[in-house]
């Protein structure tokens, strides 16, 4: 009987960080008290720049453009381009999330930017169509 209490102590306390981490996510210090977000990426974090701007920023920051997917260069990898210029992004398929997007559409990508010695590469995370 002392076995069986002492693994019901020992699953109960090694359940105890799942529960507590199911409630995660991001909490605004300026957001009115009563407003509190629950879990996810928040695209407002991170700043919308251009091309040109990504091209002087550090590897591996998060950043969002906005511009036009221009062509297809490979199986998830897109020619993107703003009013300053242009850059490879790699969208993986399940970041479509179901949109369909033309090159006439204008779109809002937020991922990681992945800079090499002479290349530049945003890895998205999420794709946003435009109005």
């Amino acid at each position: 009987m002392k076995k069986q209490a002492a693994l019901l102590a020992i699953v109960m306390l090694a359940s105890a960080p799942v529960f507590a981490a199911q409630q995660g996510g991001f909490i605004d210090p300026d957001a009115p008290k009563t407003q509190v977000q629950q879990g996810g990426f928040n695209a407002d974090s991170t700043s919308v720049v251009t091309v040109k701007q990504a091209e002087e920023m550090k590897d591996d920051s998060w950043i969002t453009v906005r511009g036009q997917l221009e062509k297809q260069t490979g199986d998830e990898d897109y020619q993107f381009r703003d009013q300053t210029g242009t850059m490879t992004v790699e969208i993986d398929h399940k970041r479509w999330n179901g949109q369909t997007i033309s090159p006439k559409d204008r779109v809002e990508l937020t991922g990681e930017l992945d800079k090499d010695f002479n290349s530049i590469e945003l890895d998205v995370k999420h794709v946003k169509k435009l109005p």
